[in-house]
């Protein structure tokens, strides 16, 4: 069982990464794009835990990514993604992420992402379903 980083404490989901040799940029640290893929990670894995669902069935699209590095991260280190609901909206969400080093506790980095409920079938976006905000209320009290 990984050591959880003081840093994640307030995030009540945790996906665990590893920076493998093809993440490395030339300056041989984890190069940037590396981190978007981890947090797509994360938030797919929070998202069908949550909902309990099979990848086929989330209804979700990416509209935004924010993202802020605060420290580098080297081959084999292990990194905790802390993964929170922020606001939910009509049709969409936010989610809040930090990246966090397990060995020393480091910030790596802290991201936000915007995820809009989404019909794949009909191509439009829909409300966010009351399911997901009921499954998000039962979460937060559960992990406080």
């Amino acid at each position: 069982m990984p050591k959880v980083p003081s840093a994640l404490a307030e995030f009540p989901y945790i996906h665990w990464e590893e920076v493998h040799f093809r993440d490395l940029d030339a300056m041989g640290h984890a190069n940037n794009v590396v981190y978007a893929s981890w947090l797509e990670s994360a938030r797919i894995r929070f998202y069908l835990h949550l909902m309990e669902l099979r990848l086929e069935q989330i209804g979700l699209i990416l509209a935004e990514l924010t993202l802020s590095y605060k420290a580098p991260a080297y081959f084999g280190e292990r990194l905790g993604i802390g993964v929170r609901v922020g606001t939910i909206g009509t049709k969409s969400f936010e989610l809040e992420h930090a990246i966090v080093r397990e060995s020393d506790g480091a910030v790596i980095a802290t991201a936000k992402t915007v995820l809009v409920a989404f019909d794949y079938a009909l191509g439009v976006s829909v409300p966010v379903s009351e399911e997901f905000r009921r499954r998000v209320t039962e979460w937060r009290f559960h992990h406080e």
